[in-house]
């Protein structure tokens, strides 16, 4: 059964930082195309940031320049680093993993910007 536990996710004030992880329970992992997307009260699901399994990275114009997307096949695992938070990032914070036909969402984790 395939799993996605993201953690990293808290109360942060305007300016500071966070590192969200996603850990996946997924054999072949490195053929995956992982995402991070998010979720506002009273708005759709977004995509913030995805890393194709051939490396390419693509940002949502948002969270260009203060957000980074990595992963480490080797841990099946991957990361969002959150710089310059701002009160607008605050949202539920979703790992997505994608391989054809194949499409997982973990649980979420929730992300306050908050002074």
């Amino acid at each position: 059964q395939v799993q996605l536990v993201e953690s990293g996710g808290g109360l942060v004030q305007p300016g500071g930082s966070l590192r969200l992880s996603c850990a996946a329970s997924i054999s072949s992992f490195s053929m995956y195309d992982m995402g991070w997307y998010r979720q506002a009260p009273g708005k759709q699901r977004e995509v913030v940031a995805a890393i194709r399994s051939i490396g390419f990275i693509n940002y949502a114009n948002s969270v260009q320049g203060r957000f980074t997307i990595s992963r480490d096949n080797s841990k099946k695992t991957v990361y969002l680093q959150m710089n310059f938070l701002k009160p607008e990032d605050t949202a539920v914070y979703y790992c997505n993993s994608k391989w054809g036909a194949r499409n997982y969402w973990g649980q979420g984790t929730q992300v306050t910007v908050s002074s």
